[in-house]
């Protein structure tokens, strides 16, 4: 392994936290809608974001709109990796590419949910949370990818049963949070108290924040009992009035 020297380098996190936020800006949904010749913001639920995109356009563009908000979050986690993954920070054994991750992934969804293009006013981040955690973690192991894609099938057999799209979305959200604190945990046991160790866990705990607060709509309905309800049986029959994600 070579040695990285933060302090001759910290340009490079900074150039990779910025583009990975402007890759975040980028709203597929937006996109999806203006080529309908429509205002994501003006139909159905007014969020750009997948459910959104499905109940007004049909199934397969909305899967289309979330493989890529799943790429978005993903790619730049994936491709620092590989710039990054022969370095250790200089003088410790944390991995340089263990921070870039979640560094362009957290930035990317920062990007989605507070869009400079869209005046601050965004998505709700899952899909790209999603594609972050796809993506890195498949970096420490390509089986991991199953284990992740089960995930996904989690949260969608979630919500067929309890119709409750958002908490379904924000406990994928936070399970995938625990594993990868878990495996750093363990990586790291002797050098927990190593500024980038920290930092670690201090991005994992900021894309939990940013997809819970995007959320808090979600939350305060779902706790008063009005929270909607997001059927699936409903959305595949085209079916409207479903709590977009």
């Amino acid at each position: 392994m070579k040695e990285f020297s933060f302090a001759g380098g910290w340009y490079w996190f900074v150039l990779m936290a910025v583009v990975s936020y402007f890759v975040g800006c980028f709203n597929t949904a937006v996109v999806i809608a203006k080529v309908r010749h429509k205002d994501i913001h003006k139909i159905g639920s007014g969020n750009p974001g997948t459910m959104n995109i499905s109940r007004e356009f049909g199934l397969k563009v909305g899967l289309l709109n979330f493989i890529v908000d799943v790429c978005k979050g993903g790619v730049p986690a994936l491709i620092s990796y590989f710039i990054f993954r022969d370095y250790v920070f200089s003088g410790t054994s944390v991995l340089v590419s263990d921070l870039t991750r979640y560094l362009c992934g957290t930035f990317v969804v920062l990007g989605h949910v507070y869009p400079v293009t869209m005046k601050f006013k965004g998505g709700k981040g899952i899909a790209s949370t999603f594609g972050m955690f796809l993506f890195a973690l498949a970096c420490e192991n390509p089986w991991y990818i199953l284990i992740v894609l089960g995930g996904y099938l989690f949260v969608l057999g979630f919500i067929i049963l309890t119709e409750v799209g958002s908490m379904a979305s924000l406990l994928g959200v936070t399970g995938f949070s625990i594993w990868q604190a878990a495996e750093f945990f363990v990586r790291y046991e002797g050098s927990l108290m190593s500024g980038y160790v920290i930092a670690l866990f201090v991005l994992l705990l900021l894309v939990n924040f940013l997809t819970w607060f995007a959320h808090r709509k979600n939350i305060m309905r779902f706790y008063s009992g009005e929270e909607h309800r997001t059927s699936v049986k409903k959305l595949t029959k085209g079916k409207r009035g479903m709590q977009n994600l």
